[in-house]
């Protein structure tokens, strides 16, 4: 960790943060909440690039849109650091290495089914995942949870999610409200960050500090947000429109566009957020898959870098190969052909919410009207992610149900996970590698002793 009197980089070239986004996106493992913290390890501690507040006003922004708030955060930097190219690049670079992995991965499921050697190595990093998903919600909630307030609505936006079935939106709209009004009775409880002073002690200057004037192209323009928005209709109506020429409207591509289209916009919360309708449009309305195979989809998105939404790839490619979209002797193109239209559509709206409301974003910066409620948001998504870890560890201790057995081998495994990055702080690729050939050595050592 650096010291407070270390000085801050003084720029950091466009090829340099390339580099850097092409790994994130190679190493983005953990779902949303361990790819912050990752970004928040390389580029508030480590790096120094933006600083702690900065961070964090502008993930408050991102959790508030549809989409994965991951993939924004990195178009956001990029974005403010180097202008429109730069963010384009981040968000790209966060989201291909996974798609080429999904990919490839998704033929050798299709080609050669269920191979005991991947169900090994699944079998290890589940629990690696439930893991990851508890430590980054430890982390981003020591940061969120800085008095009894925050405590308070993250325990009740936990309370409303596991028990009630409250949905996300409806948290978000709730907390946003507490911090809106509460800022007004009491400001400093719902103070963004912890303060200036708090974030240069631990981590010393940034390049984007906190007193860091905004960029020339960050600041907020009509004619800026009126070009970013026809830019990105446009390029839609131009996929679309394509799609529709050379498919027909009722063409399988053509109905993956619309479909993840829509589904594009309705994921606030993160991928599960969104995945009952898409099982419920891609398997029991278009049926371009199974319901198992729609899982063994999920299993795949858990355990590759990028975001989980990226699953969708996984339901393109499949069913664009299922539903031969270019005929059964390009099987592989057509398929590909699906992967990308169902990415394309998925993600272009996460670029224009970032390029379009980003100068609103900084225009923003410091003024507890803004800051508040999103403070409010970020201490209730601590909850919401403290459910997903639990509904993770039970799918993973009784993958039957509370009726069947419990699952021993997956509980010494997460537990191990557990202590390795809390007590011996493991990067996310040794645990996943090594809870991988755990796994692979239970499911061969198993047969073998039986």
């Amino acid at each position: 960790m650096q010291t407070a009197q270390s000085p801050a980089p003084t720029s950091v070239p466009f090829r340099e943060a390339f580099w850097f986004w092409l790994k994130l996106g190679f190493i983005s493992f953990g779902g949303p909440a361990g790819q912050i913290a990752i970004m928040h390890a390389e580029l508030v501690e480590r790096r120094r690039w933006i600083s702690e507040n900065r961070f964090l006003h502008a993930l408050n922004y991102c959790m508030l849109l549809p989409g994965p708030e991951a993939q924004q955060l990195a178009t956001y930097i990029g974005w403010l650091m180097h202008r429109t190219w730069g963010g384009i690049v981040a968000g790209a670079l966060f989201v291909l290495p996974s798609l080429f992995i999904l990919i490839g991965l998704s033929w050798v499921y299709l080609r050669f089914g269920d191979v005991p050697v991947v169900a090994g190595i699944f079998y290890g990093i589940k629990p690696a995942v439930t893991a990851l998903v508890l430590h980054a919600a430890h982390r981003i909630g020591t940061r969120a949870l800085k008095n009894g307030w925050m405590w308070g609505i993250a325990a009740a936006s936990f309370v409303a999610i596991f028990a009630f079935d409250t949905p996300f939106p409806a948290i978000v709209l709730a907390a946003g409200l507490i911090g809106y009004f509460g800022a007004q009775r009491w400001p400093a409880v719902f103070a963004l960050g912890g303060g200036h002073a708090n974030a240069h002690q631990g981590y010393g200057p940034a390049l984007i500090d906190d007193d860091t004037p905004t960029p020339t192209h960050a600041r907020f323009s009509r004619v800026h947000l009126v070009k970013v928005l026809l830019a990105g209709l446009g390029l839609w109506l131009a996929a679309m429109g394509l799609l529709v020429a050379t498919q027909g409207w009722q063409g399988t591509l053509t109905q993956m566009g619309w479909f993840f289209t829509k589904a594009a916009m309705l994921t606030f919360g993160g991928a599960y957020a969104v995945l009952p309708y898409v099982y419920q449009g891609a398997v029991e309305h278009y049926q371009w898959l199974s319901g198992p195979q729609m899982i063994d989809g999920l299993a795949l998105g858990e355990t590759t870098p990028g975001p989980l939404i990226m699953v969708v790839a996984f339901v393109g490619f499949v069913g664009g190969w299922l539903q031969q979209v270019w005929g059964p002797d390009a099987l592989f193109a057509g398929a590909v052909a699906a992967a990308a239209v169902v990415t394309f559509v998925t993600f272009l709206p996460s670029f224009i919410f970032i390029l379009a409301g980003g100068p609103l974003v900084e225009a923003t910066h410091g003024k507890l009207g803004f800051t508040a409620p999103l403070s409010a948001i970020t201490a209730a998504v601590v909850g919401v992610i403290l459910n997903l870890a639990l509904f993770f560890a039970y799918h993973l201790l009784w993958p039957q149900g509370f009726g069947g057995r419990f699952d021993a081998v997956s509980a010494v495994i997460a537990v191990g996970a557990l202590v390795a990055l809390f007590r011996f702080k493991l990067g996310v690729m040794p645990l996943l590698g090594g809870c991988a050939v755990v796994g692979l050595l239970v499911k061969v050592a198993v047969p073998y002793f039986a």
